[in-house]
């Protein structure tokens, strides 16, 4: 947000500030009014109407700006603004409480979202008060150990000034994912680095400039590049670095500690498959891993997702189907089999049928996926956290709010089943 002059104007900001149970916090009145949202007036100083905003909660309460972070639906955009009379303008700007405070905050109370009479709480209705990724980095590898590091411009005021960092940058309102997010970034800053096998790898917080927490996506991807070679538009330089050579740089730890966490990880281990005899004019035959997906939807049409654990395999702190790869077995056996062990839901394969196929290839020297999206038409059973190491979460998510992270593939199939087309492919170069 830019900066401001108030002028004559006089600039009143507030805090909706939301937990994860859609309470909102309120300050009770010193003169014994009824309890209203944290409120500053603007002053010269102030160099944002947020950083007003920020201030009225941080001075009446022990939250500090890093227990706090913005809302994916409106980022710094507020969520309501009033004219209370021809010169005073009312800006409320909605946040929400990443960290709950150890103890119960005085001269505070918590607010049901749904029990406010304000315009403000109508403008914000849609929120549900879980912190959600509002950047995204890109951890950028060579596949032989080193990983690509960008020196930042050495200017106060913007984030991590002086020190190498990874690539990426804040969502803006016309980023529909937060890869698409990551791949305009990259654009702004190095035109013509394209990692490949991008995908998102695990979320981090970080503390921006203005002191909130910020949950960032980062992805990885792949890049075997010459950094002297690409036009850099942003900061001072690219440069490749092993492990080893990072605690002789300027780096946040936390930066530090996601490259070693990432460098240490054991590789993958090669499946051992005999391949089966061919006629001899036969052309190469290649195995596919068949994964089966859930597709269920509830009374108000919200489509059922799991948020995977930080630690999983693949898409680590990512939202995604119920699903699991096919072992000996039937792919509607599996997708019961699935559904019981992971979600406590009972399926009879009578009520089970195909909706989409996504045939998937993650990079050239990857196996290719046949990503099967059955669809149940009923169930027994609420979705419960049967496997709390492998899903933090089922939710049930409306198909024109889908979550961030999600898994592309996913999301392509969501779209494409609402659509009614049966196969979509991803990643396969056209022919």
């Amino acid at each position: 947000m830019s900066t401001f002059a108030p002028g004559s104007a006089h600039l009143t900001c507030r805090a909706l500030v939301i937990d994860r149970e859609r309470r909102v916090l309120r300050l009770r009145d010193p003169a014994g009014g009824p309890p209203v949202l944290p409120g500053a007036r603007a002053g010269t100083d102030d160099r944002t109407l947020l950083e007003v905003a920020l201030r009225a909660v941080t001075e009446r309460t022990q939250l500090t700006p890093a227990d706090l972070c913005l809302t994916p639906d409106l980022l710094t955009t507020p969520a309501h603004v009033e004219s209370l009379t021809p010169t005073h303008y009312e800006f409320t700007f909605a946040l929400y409480l990443t960290h709950e405070p150890p103890e119960p905050l005085p001269e505070a109370e918590w607010t049901p979202l749904d029990r406010l009479d304000s315009g403000a709480a109508s403008s914000a209705a849609a929120l549900d008060g879980r912190p959600m990724p509002v950047n995204a980095s890109a951890l950028i590898h060579d596949g032989e150990g080193r990983y690509l590091l960008h020196l930042r411009d050495n200017i106060p005021g913007i984030w991590e000034p002086g020190a190498f960092a990874l690539l990426g940058g804040g969502r803006e309102p016309g980023d529909h994912t937060l890869e698409d997010t990551l791949r305009r970034e990259l654009a702004e800053e190095v035109p013509g680095l394209e990692p490949a096998d991008l995908e998102p790898y695990t979320v981090e917080e970080a503390i921006g400039a203005d002191g909130l927490c910020v949950p960032v996506q980062v992805f990885s991807g792949r890049w075997t590049g010459d950094p002297d070679k690409v036009e850099l538009a942003e900061g001072v330089l690219l440069r490749w670095f092993r492990p080893e050579t990072l605690h002789r740089l300027r780096l946040d730890p936390g930066t530090r500690e996601l490259l070693l966490r990432h460098a240490s990880r054991p590789a993958a281990p090669t499946p051992v498959i005999p391949r089966p005899a061919k006629a001899p004019d036969a052309g190469g035959t290649e195995l596919n891993i068949v994964g089966v997906h859930l597709y269920a939807e509830d009374e108000e049409g919200r489509v059922l997702l799991g948020l995977r654990h930080p630690d999983a395999a693949f898409a680590g702190a990512t939202w995604h189907f119920l699903a699991g790869h096919c072992e000996r077995e039937s792919a509607v056996a599996c997708l019961v089999r699935e559904a019981q062990e992971e979600a406590g839901l009972l399926i009879d394969p009578g009520d089970v049928e195909l909706a989409h196929v996504v045939h998937v290839l993650h990079g050239p020297s990857a196996r290719p996926r046949l990503q099967l999206v059955f669809r149940a038409r009923r169930w027994q059973g609420t979705p419960w956290l049967r496997e709390p190491d492998k899903c933090l979460d089922w939710r049930w998510w409306h198909p024109d709010r889908l979550p961030e992270p999600l898994v592309p593939y996913a999301r392509a199939a969501i779209d494409d089943i609402r659509t009614g087309r049966a196969y979509s492919e991803m990643g396969w170069c056209p022919a």
